[in-house]
């Protein structure tokens, strides 16, 4: 009995740790994975690239930001966006252009400094 007591208190601790720390993007639909599958085709590209994106680069990216519905998902592809800016040593320039060059628009920029909770 005092083990099933236990068990209980263990579940109720977990539970409400889970619910006082996670993140305001737990909303969010969008996974880090999800990013990542989608600009794969852009990384050459934003590191040494020049001219046009590649064509896969386009769709990858352009299919994100159209899922992309909720703040809780722009927020979550921001905050992706933003670490992989800061691990994978990206050309600035090329990555503010992507956006542009590739016919969609973001409401911020691929930068490792963007402030992502500001993004709506």
């Amino acid at each position: 009995m005092a083990s099933s007591t236990s068990l209980v208190v263990l579940l109720v601790a977990i539970f409400t740790t889970h619910l006082l720390l996670a993140p305001s993007l737990s909303d969010a639909a969008i996974t880090c994975s999800d990013v990542i599958k989608d600009v794969k085709p852009c990384i050459t590209y934003l590191k040494s690239g020049s001219g046009k994106p590649p064509a896969d680069c386009c769709t990858g990216a352009s299919n994100l930001v159209s899922s992309a519905t909720s703040t809780a998902d722009k927020q979550a592809v921001c905050n992706c966006l933003k670490n992989a800016a800061k691990n994978i040593n990206i050309n600035p320039e090329l990555a503010k252009s992507l956006p542009g060059n590739c016919g969609f628009t973001l409401p911020y920029p691929i930068s490792p400094t963007v402030d992502c909770s500001k993004v709506n």
